[in-house]
């Protein structure tokens, strides 16, 4: 992607921030580019190593669990130490201000990890679910694990139906939890203002709602890196990392 001249990214920069600062009912999306910038790892970019031998179907879904639940459960365990070990960066501290400055601000996010709420961000729409619960695969009851349990090679068992403990996330073939799919499609339709953060727009359903946004005549704001298939309709494209771009905008809110 051709650099931007610096006075082009500041003018860019001014007109995102009168945007923010005229909104009065903001929804932001963020992907796996926001957590990454933590050192998280992606989902591809795990299977590294050990690893790397393994097909995606394999490690996150019904069949491959049930082929190999302790294959699949130290996969997701080394993916936990990972984040647990993870701190967030000065864009989710950035979005933790915006969300608190904010009458309305609703944050949506693709990823599995807890650094918006360690951040200090509140009321989080997990749409594809977090790393660090858990629920028995068999008969949904929800459980916290010791850490005995995590550093174990096979998954713990449900104490009232025997079957397998498993991380709250949704794997290839689950639905998303409609309740959260629910709040996002809903925010998405009433707000003013929608950014769309370190997410390549191409996921569904999360890539739907910053269409569903538009249709009603949201604004929208996109920060990443590259280019994506949501830049031509974008009203500003800040290219960059999340972590660089959302303090210099909260700054420039003051």
């Amino acid at each position: 992607m051709i650099q931007l001249e610096p006075h082009t990214m500041a003018k860019r920069l001014a007109i995102a921030t009168e945007l923010v600062r005229s909104a009065q009912r903001i929804v932001c999306l963020t992907g796996a580019g926001v957590s990454a910038e933590s050192g998280v790892a992606t989902f591809r970019d795990a299977q590294s190593g050990l690893w790397a031998r393994f097909d995606p179907a394999q490690l996150a879904s019904q069949a491959g669990f049930a082929a190999d639940p302790g294959l699949v459960w130290q996969w997701y365990m080394q993916r936990l130490q990972g984040v647990a070990h993870a701190a967030p960066n000065p864009g989710h501290v950035a979005l933790a201000h915006l969300q608190a400055r904010s009458a309305d601000f609703v944050l949506v996010t693709q990823n599995v990890d807890d650094l918006h709420e360690r951040a200090g961000s509140l009321k989080v729409i997990h749409l594809h679910g977090q790393i660090s619960q858990f629920h028995c695969n068999d008969c949904g009851l929800r459980y916290s694990l010791a850490e005995a349990d995590r550093s174990a090679v096979f998954p713990p068992t449900c104490g009232k139906c025997g079957g397998l403990i498993r991380p709250s996330v949704i794997w290839f073939g689950e639905a998303l939890p409609e309740s959260a799919l629910d709040a996002a499609w809903h925010a998405a339709g009433r707000c003013d203002l929608f950014l769309c953060i370190g997410t390549s727009g191409v996921v569904y359903p999360a890539a739907q709602l910053p269409q569903i946004a538009r249709r009603q005549g949201a604004r929208l704001i996109e920060i990443n890196p590259d280019e994506t298939p949501l830049s031509p309709t974008a009203e500003i494209h800040l290219p960059g990392p999340s972590g660089v771009i959302l303090p210099q905008l909260v700054a420039q809110l003051g």
